[in-house]
């Protein structure tokens, strides 16, 4: 046989062709085969049912009803007695109560036994009821008369009739209402033994049809198996090529209509998977904004790019958050795309070069205005001039909404030159990072990586891990540095200085760890730990010098707060200290962070009768507006002015401003650092009120700090 193109097709056998093609013929013709045995099962336990229901029911409507009724009347029987009991012992006053519920039982068990004469079918039974009545009649009797003693208040009598009548006539209806009970459960009995047996001969028939319908499955399933298990199988082959990346499946044929559609929907589904894929590797890997690939992609460990670039440079754009918030977010990304462009501009036109390696010199925009260039150099050199170009390229300044912009960038560098294995990008991106950050806290436009820094910056996580164990096993100290009157030579109190003793460590130095603790939130629990020191020793100084005040330095973070206020109550409270003894310093530049709450901070603590001062005052740019608003009691300038304030007169007419506008807004002025007995003649002789420095005294603490405190001698009158 020849179809009419030429083709040979061999013809289908016998069984075959009477075997459907289409896969929902053969399932139909299987599952009715199996379903007409099914029904045939069902038929025959449908009779079986019918038969068992009409036992059921007449067991539920006659044989349960005289069972229950037998069984209630038993019980009213034995309730009987007790009932005549309680009535013969109650007061006179309280029989009708009793008689009610005597009667009710009486009533109950005569109606229980009429019931039981028309539901009886069983000779023997009818005799027991007899008997039950004959009992019942004697019982009436009996009752009557006990009745009738309790009536005529003779309880003896009404007790010996009860004892001699009552009692034997109730025993003789609780044995025939037995009796009647046993008798009902035996034919109950019989009868669930009857429909067992009938439920025992429906499961046989059952069962053999439900074997015959399996059996049929078992052929059919086989058949219709054989038949789909070989096509889906290379279907699943193809889907599993398709899952691989491979869209160029073929196309299947099948004896089976459905399998064939099923192929062709796969091999439709593959184009458009792919065109899909295209779309969705374009929105993963590459930034919206600019363009650019982006950080997914740049760490995508591909062939062209892994181990073939050594060094990537790490590139940010400085001021983006003020220019994002001067003049909005359109404007920085407008910069944004500048910057992306000029930057793909000078690294193409470097690899064609020949500058950089021309493997696969790469720029992706990872954030906001930060980007990175993955690209290979021979030495570092060569990664500088490259910076030289971009920087070229960002000279010209970005017109705006108006507005001249100039591109200022920070770089940090990573490379594994020199390496024994090529670094991989994460790596170098990690490193670029921290270069990146050593640049700006050096106020540098740029960095290369070096193991010193991220040591340094291992340290400094460390030191911010151990603060809070610091804070709680006393690692901390504080000392004290004393403050003297320049008029009288009198100590006036003491600066606290916090200190740290580490463990492994040694001393750290508060330099190292206090602007780590502030950028983390940290120093809220060492400004927590000095008050409670402080407040601590200005109660065992009350006694003996309760004009010497301590001076503790507040973080702007602490400022922010919103719980600072309440906490420095608690704990002033808590060591009973006059709060006036204790001095709050907040540094210049901190208040002008946010102004309007540190104003707001700053009077609260005012209202709680703290002092409070001005530290470093002069190195800041706070606004004389703020300053006369606060509730300060003390000016403190800087040390930065007060050094070799002697043979400087122009410092010395800055320093002589500072004093008269501090003694112009009622405040005490305070000189830090102070060295030199010159220094401190300069200082009185311009008009400061205190001076603080190592020429009075360094830094005190345990034994110099009692010995210091004891060589003070009494308060003069």
């Amino acid at each position: 046989m020849k179809r009419s193109n030429g083709e040979s097709v061999n013809p289908r056998p016998v069984g075959a062709r009477l075997w459907p093609r289409r896969l929902g013929w053969r399932l139909a013709l299987g599952f009715g085969s199996v379903v007409a045995l099914m029904l045939m099962a069902l038929a025959l336990a449908s009779l079986e049912i019918r038969s068992i229901t009409h036992l059921t029911q007449r067991f539920a409507t006659q044989d349960m009803q005289r069972l229950l009724r037998v069984q209630t009347l038993s019980l009213y029987t034995e309730g009987a007695g007790n009932a005549l009991l309680r009535l013969m012992n109650a007061p006179r006053e309280h029989r009708v109560l009793e008689y009610t519920e005597v009667d009710e039982r009486n009533r109950r068990i005569e109606g229980i036994i009429a019931s039981l004469a028309d539901l009886l079918d069983d000779p023997a039974q009818e005799s027991t009821l007899q008997r039950l009545v004959a009992a019942r009649a004697a019982y009436s009797k009996a009752f009557k008369a006990t009745v009738a003693e309790i009536e005529r208040d003779r309880p003896k009598a009404a007790m010996r009739v009860y004892t001699e009548q009552v009692q034997p006539s109730l025993e003789e209806m609780l044995i025939e209402s037995n009796t009647l009970i046993n008798r009902e459960r035996e034919r109950v009995e019989r009868q669930m033994l009857q429909a067992q047996k009938s439920f025992e001969q429906l499961a046989k028939w059952v069962a053999m049809l439900s074997l015959l319908a399996v059996m049929l499955a078992i052929v059919l399933a086989l058949r219709t198996t054989r038949s789909v298990v070989t096509p889906l199988a290379q279907l699943e082959a193809t889907a599993l090529r398709i899952a691989g990346g491979d869209y160029s499946s073929p196309v299947l044929a099948t004896s089976a209509e459905e399998v064939n559609r099923v192929g062709q929907a796969l091999t439709t589904m593959t184009t458009a998977i792919a065109a899909r894929e295209r779309d969705i590797e374009n929105l993963a890997f590459r930034d919206p904004l600019t363009g650019l690939p982006n950080r997914t992609y740049l760490l995508k460990p591909t062939a062209e790019q892994e181990g073939r670039n050594n060094c990537l440079m790490l590139i940010d754009l400085a001021r983006l958050k003020t220019i994002n918030e001067s003049l909005g977010f359109a404007t920085g990304d407008t910069l944004i795309k500048e910057v992306a462009q000029r930057a793909d501009t000078v690294v193409k036109r470097a690899a064609s070069s020949g500058l950089i390696g021309g493997h696969y010199p790469l720029v992706t925009h990872l954030a906001g205005g930060r980007f990175a260039v993955s690209f290979s150099a021979p030495d570092r050199p060569t990664v500088e001039r490259l910076r030289l170009q971009l920087e070229q390229a960002m000279a010209q300044p970005v017109l705006c909404s108006g507005y001249s912009v100039d591109l200022s960038l920070d770089y940090g560098f990573a490379d594994s030159t020199g390496q024994n294995a090529p670094r991989p990008v994460s790596t170098l991106l990690r490193n670029a990072e921290v270069a990146l950050h050593a640049a700006k806290r050096a106020a540098v436009r740029f960095a290369w990586y070096s193991e010193a820094q991220e040591a340094a910056r291992l340290s400094h996580l460390g030191l911010v891990s151990d603060l809070r164990v610091a804070v709680a096993t006393s690692q901390l100290q504080m000392w004290l540095q004393p403050k003297f009157s320049l008029s009288t030579g009198r100590a006036v109190g003491a600066e606290a200085l916090v200190r740290w003793q580490h463990p492994q460590r040694g001393f750290v130095s508060p330099a190292e760890f206090v602007p780590f603790a502030e950028q983390t939130g940290y120093i809220g629990i060492v400004t927590t730990w000095m008050l409670g020191e402080a407040l601590h020793i200005l109660a065992l100084w009350a006694p003996h010098h309760p004009e010497l005040s301590i001076s503790v330095n507040v973080s702007t973070r602490d400022l922010q707060d919103p719980k600072f206020c309440s906490r420095v109550k608690q704990l002033i409270e808590l060591h009973g200290v006059d709060p006036r003894r204790l001095r709050l310093e907040i540094v210049e530049s901190g208040l002008m962070e946010d102004p309007q709450h540190s104003v707001a901070v700053l009077h609260a603590l005012g209202q709680l009768g703290v002092q409070l001062s001005i530290d470093d005052f002069g190195t800041g740019y706070s606004s004389l507006a703020y300053l006369q608003q606060l509730p300060v009691s003390e000016l403190k300038i800087d040390r930065s002015f007060v050094g070799h304030v002697d043979v400087l007169p122009a410092t010395q007419r800055l320093v002589k401003s500072m004093i008269e506008m501090g003694h112009g807004m009622g405040l005490l002025v305070t000189a830090e650092g102070v060295e030199t007995e010159a220094e401190k003649e300069t200082v009185t002789r311009l008009g400061c009120d205190v001076m603080q420095g190592n020429l009075g005294s360094g830094p005190l603490h345990g034994k110099a700090l009692q010995a210091w405190f004891t060589g003070l001698g009494p308060v003069p009158a």
